[in-house]
């Protein structure tokens, strides 16, 4: 059945696409872009926001990456965003871009201010120099430059030649803006009134002097600034007096370039051609173009073709039917190397530039057009309908799969009151707009959170598994059941959860602030906020949190993996305990439970290791870890100490035992706190890691000192003598200990990723 549909399918699908080509504007024969090369093999491709295209290259060790050291670029990053800048001596300032044609460099400035009597604004007499040079085998000044002066009183020699004496020789032109009181000063006018512009003659080399008539006496009131610079003429608009008076005028005209035309070398294009070992257009579909400015030539791809015509594989074809820009049919284009041409569809002639339809045929191919429209119409119309029927029935069936695969049944015999809300696959497509990458929130080795939105416009977490298989549906069933059973401010609190997809899902409340573990370890030396106070806060709350899951949930649950990461912070910092996958529950009258070992490794009780049998007292074990890193700062394993000291509980309590308590603790922590008060958390992490667990603290008492501690009275530390001599402690030589202190909080070491859990879930 489903063959025979297929192939009934498969023959409409053919026949359409058939009728399409003949009857339908054709843009076949397209040829496939290449992609256009810039840049040499390795070479850089561009500084900054400025793309360097090749026979320009960026200098760089080892590689030829200009075709000449005069089209050599230097990337300068002391600058943001970086700069080039022409490694030719003479030009000193940036690019600002390169074309097929041109070189723009900002340009040089010539300025002087005066004051009402006449002398200079900065007390220094001097003229005004500035002088341009070029490699002129490769550049020259391109006549779209302009030698522009500004001002009221003042003009400007411009010398053809830079080696000129210029007190001796006369200057081949000049420049010159006064504001006589008998003329208009008008805006885009540059002929002498406010403003002067002259072309520039020389191809190579110049330079220019601003002088003024009489010191700015008779204009200072309105004008004390003359300005004279060289740069492109389109680049710059005379806006008159608001000029003359404008004490930013400097900085509007600080980008106007100066364009430069460049070329290969000083040579024409037969004179090159006559070496081919030299000649920069040997690869195909290029030609070689004479520099209009000077002697020299360049390369472009002929017309057709584009490409950079200096690098291998040259210029590529570019395919005209692609873009109904470059070409003129109006039915078919068939695109050929360097050109196109027009067609014209069957029952159609070509007059001139139009395809005229044969009278004869036009009424019998609108007669087969529409029947064979209609056939495949009705035919697409019924085989989608059939299409969808049995796609319908084929999601209910997998959906029915999926719910039982997943533990659907197993949750209605555990749930006792079968109050767990049950989301639909579709839903949670339409809260995580299908599960798109940019709504990840997090993900592990078992899965991945995504931040969702329901249609009650709530916003959730909503936790989905990688992969599943018949080992991980109790614990995911367990997750559910726990989390249904506790209701506690500090317990990330379930919605519901998803079995119908192939995949199970949890919907939970967003902790939108990220775990404990990212406050604490990911950021160096730890987030601003948490001070000693909001440690203990977030400690008690935590506590508070697991003691009433081990004593006053209606059925008291084991946490059994205890750690930063499961400890997330809502917007206000507050505490909720999280990821109840290996937890357990266990009956009122049983004290032991004896199950498979799992867990975190540095957290993991080691009672519980060696025995199999977990207690409550094994999450006092985990929790004394979680407390000694608040204090600490220090990763419950850390692989790159001396390995004596790579177990932090190990450590913690030898370093007690060794009177050296002030010496590991986070240098905050000690600023903070009193003495009494944290030698008190400290005997309390003992007594939690204490390697016998009948001998630990209830998580109940735990949480009940903790709160003492929170409302200890605090001192500052300079006011007491046993803080100076813990600080002249640490700061003696012969006992300082750098790996107690110098703890890269930034390393890599992800101690709540799966890979450390000592048995999967």
């Amino acid at each position: 059945m489903k063959m025979r549909l297929f192939l009934i399918l498969l023959v409409v699908l053919l026949g359409c696409s058939w009728g399409y080509e003949v009857l339908s504007p054709d843009t076949a024969n397209h040829t496939i872009m290449k992609p256009e090369v810039f840049t040499k093999p390795g070479c850089q491709r561009q500084c900054g926001n400025l793309l360097i295209p090749y026979p320009f290259g960026i200098k760089s060790e080892g590689l030829d990456c200009a075709i000449s050291p005069a089209f050599e670029v230097q990337c300068s990053t002391d600058i943001n965003p970086p700069l080039a800048f022409p490694l030719d001596p003479y030009m000193t300032h940036h690019i600002h871009d390169i074309s097929d044609t041109e070189l723009r460099l900002n340009s040089f400035q010539a300025s002087k201010c005066y004051n009402q009597s006449g002398p200079p604004a900065d007390g220094i007499e001097q003229l005004i120099h500035v002088e341009y040079g070029l490699d002129e085998t490769s550049f020259a000044y391109s006549t779209v430059n302009v030698l522009t002066v500004v001002g009221c009183d003042d003009y400007a020699n411009l010398y053809n030649d830079r080696s000129l004496n210029h007190t001796t020789s006369k200057p081949s032109q000049v420049c010159s803006a006064t504001c006589p009181p008998d003329k208009e000063i008008r805006e885009d006018e540059c002929s002498g009134t406010g403003c002067c512009q002259i072309p520039i003659t020389s191809h190579a080399n110049f330079s220019i002097d601003l002088l003024t008539y009489k010191r700015y006496r008779n204009v200072s009131y309105f004008n004390q600034c003359g300005f004279a610079f060289v740069g492109e003429k389109s680049r710059f608009r005379f806006q008159g007096m608001s000029y003359l008076n404008d004490s930013y005028f400097r900085q509007k005209i600080r980008d106007i370039p100066i364009v430069l035309d460049w070329f290969i070398a000083n040579q024409t294009c037969g004179e090159a051609q006559r070496d081919q070992t030299s000649y920069a257009c040997k690869f195909s579909n290029s030609e070689c173009i004479n520099a209009t400015s000077s002697t020299g030539y360049r390369c472009r791809c002929k017309q057709g073709f584009a490409g950079n015509p200096y690098l291998t594989p040259g210029c590529y074809d570019i395919n005209e039917c692609m873009d109904e820009q470059k070409n003129t049919c109006d039915q078919i284009c068939n695109n050929i190397d360097g050109s196109y041409y027009c067609s014209c569809q069957i029952g159609y002639y070509r007059k001139g530039d139009k395809c005229i339809a044969n009278k004869s045929q036009k009424s019998q191919v609108i007669k087969y057009v529409l029947g064979f429209g209609f056939s495949c119409l009705s035919l697409l119309v019924g085989m989608n309908w059939l299409y969808f029927i049995l796609k319908k029935r084929k999601r209910a069936q997998q959906r029915d799969k999926f719910f039982r695969q997943n533990g659907g049944l197993l949750l209605g015999q555990q749930s006792r009151e079968g109050n767990t809300k049950v989301f639909s696959n579709e839903e949670l497509k339409r809260a995580t707009n299908n599960y798109a990458a940019d709504m990840i929130l997090g993900q592990g080795g078992y899965g991945v959170v995504y931040r969702g939105i329901l249609s009650d416009n709530r916003v959730v977490a909503i936790k989905k598994s990688k992969q599943m298989d018949e080992s991980q549906v109790e614990q995911f069933i367990n997750e559910v059941v726990i989390l249904t059973q506790v209701n506690h401010r500090n317990v990330v609190k379930l919605l519901g959860c998803c079995l119908e997809c192939e995949v199970p899902l949890l919907v939970y409340e967003l902790v939108s602030n990220g775990s404990l573990l990212d406050h604490v370890h990911k950021i160096v030396g730890g987030a601003s906020w948490l001070s000693l106070e909001n440690r203990l806060r977030i400690a008690a709350e935590s506590s508070g949190a697991l003691a009433y899951l081990h004593s006053a949930a209606s059925i008291p649950i084991i946490h059994r993996d205890v750690k930063l990461a499961n400890i997330l912070l809502d917007d206000n910092n507050v505490a909720k305990i999280s990821d109840f996958g290996a937890s357990r529950l266990v009956s009122m009258d049983q004290t032991k439970v004896t199950t498979l070992v799992q867990g975190t490794l540095g957290y993991l009780d080691p009672e519980y290791f060696y025995s199999g049998r977990l207690t409550t007292k094994s999450d006092v074990y985990s929790f004394g870890v979680v407390l000694a890193e608040l204090l600490t700062g220090r990763k419950p394993i850390c692989m790159s100490n001396r390995e004596e000291d790579r177990n932090l509980a190990t450590f913690f309590v030898t370093s007690m035992n060794k009177n050296c308590l002030f010496l590991i603790l986070e240098p905050r922590i000690v600023n903070e706190g009193t003495p009494d008060q944290l030698e008190k958390a400290a005997l309390l992490v003992r007594r939690c890691l204490n390697l016998n667990g009948a001998e630990r603290p209830t998580m109940m008492e735990v949480a009940m000192e903790l709160q003492n501690l929170r409302g200890s009275t605090k001192h500052p530390w300079a006011n007491q003598q046993g803080h100076e001599e813990i600080m002249s402690l640490k700061g003696h030589s012969e006992i300082r200990h750098s790996d107690l202190y110098d703890i890269k909080m930034s390393s890599g070491s992800n101690l709540g990723n799966d890979s450390e859990l000592l048995s999967p879930r």
